[in-house]
């Protein structure tokens, strides 16, 4: 009832498209290893300034739990009225 035409094997075809992604991905990579090497004290400088914004945000990330972990501690001796903590199996669920 339908007919299919292929303009060729299409396995062909994906070993074409498959070959020239290769190519422009061995390109890119070539062209980047040149610039990183021509440039490295640009790139050398780009992850320094990372490291050095992952350590601040390390830090203050420490600082964060340590003022959470502190008022946790401190409303643990808070007194509250009214509260009443039941144990056992005759909790209305």
């Amino acid at each position: 009832m339908f007919r299919f035409f292929y303009q060729g094997d299409p396995f062909s075809e994906a070993a074409k498209s498959l070959a020239w992604t290769a190519f422009i991905t061995g390109l890119l990579l070539i062209g980047f290893g040149m610039l990183v090497f021509l440039l490295k004290d640009l790139f050398a400088f780009l992850a320094a300034a990372v490291f050095f914004v992952a350590g601040f945000s390390a830090i203050g990330y420490a600082i964060r739990l340590m003022i959470a972990r502190h008022k946790m501690k401190e409303s643990d001796k808070l007194y509250r009225e009214n509260v009443e903590i039941h144990f056992g199996d005759d909790l209305d669920i």
